[in-house]
């Protein structure tokens, strides 16, 4: 690493640093979103299993409705949450702006991976890649919790980080077992609805 390259890492953390310091008394507003993504994307989970097993006798069309379907839903419902956040106590606090922007940030990472994932698929002809999508996505929900809890300096977020970080390892062990998708499903509800619940549990009465 070049001296410019740790420079570089100095701001970013000393920028973080900042805006965590602003206003880290807030409380975190990104709880509903957390909420409804475990949800809606747990489900996701438990249709694929379904398709997967058999249960449901439907092409294999279906796997991508699945979850296209899951994602629309999840963008409906997060924009809805997004916009009545704007504007209410806590909303422009340095944390909240911080770990939305961690949040986003993964978001776009996970769709992004989700559609080049299927391109891949679609050329190939082999969808064997998208076993991948679990491990990344609970890795990626740890570097956000552990974000979330190192700048709200919040004990019990960071062990959700460490969990989900568990749990990507996790999922790289039932690579092709026929409960991996229920145990993504499940991890989804403890990792990312739970955990959300309580953040909007914690939020101010005027804000929930």
């Amino acid at each position: 690493m070049t001296e410019d390259n740790i420079q570089a890492l100095k701001d970013d953390i000393a920028f973080m640093r900042a805006l965590a310091q602003e206003g880290s008394s807030a409380p975190l507003l990104f709880g509903g979103v957390l909420f409804s993504a475990g949800l809606i994307f747990g489900a996701g989970a438990v249709g694929h299993w379904l398709i997967a097993s058999g249960v449901l006798k439907v092409s294999g069309w279906a796997y991508l409705i699945n979850w296209s379907l899951a994602g629309v839903a999840f963008g409906v419902v997060m924009s809805v949450i997004l916009n009545r956040s704007k504007g209410r106590p806590g909303y422009s606090a340095g944390v909240n702006k911080a770990t939305g922007v961690a949040w986003s940030g993964v978001g776009f990472a996970i769709f992004t991976l989700f559609l080049g994932l299927t391109v891949i698929g679609l050329v190939s002809g082999n969808w064997a890649a998208m076993a991948v999508i679990p491990v990344v996505i609970f890795a990626l929900y740890g570097t956000c919790w552990f974000i979330a809890g190192a700048l709200s300096n919040t004990g019990w977020i960071k062990g959700v980080a460490f969990a989900s970080f568990a749990a990507a390892v996790g999922m790289a062990a039932l690579t092709g077992n026929p409960y991996q998708m229920l145990a993504y499903a499940a991890g989804l509800i403890l990792l990312a609805t739970l955990p959300g619940l309580i953040l909007m549990r914690q939020e101010p009465a005027d804000i929930v």
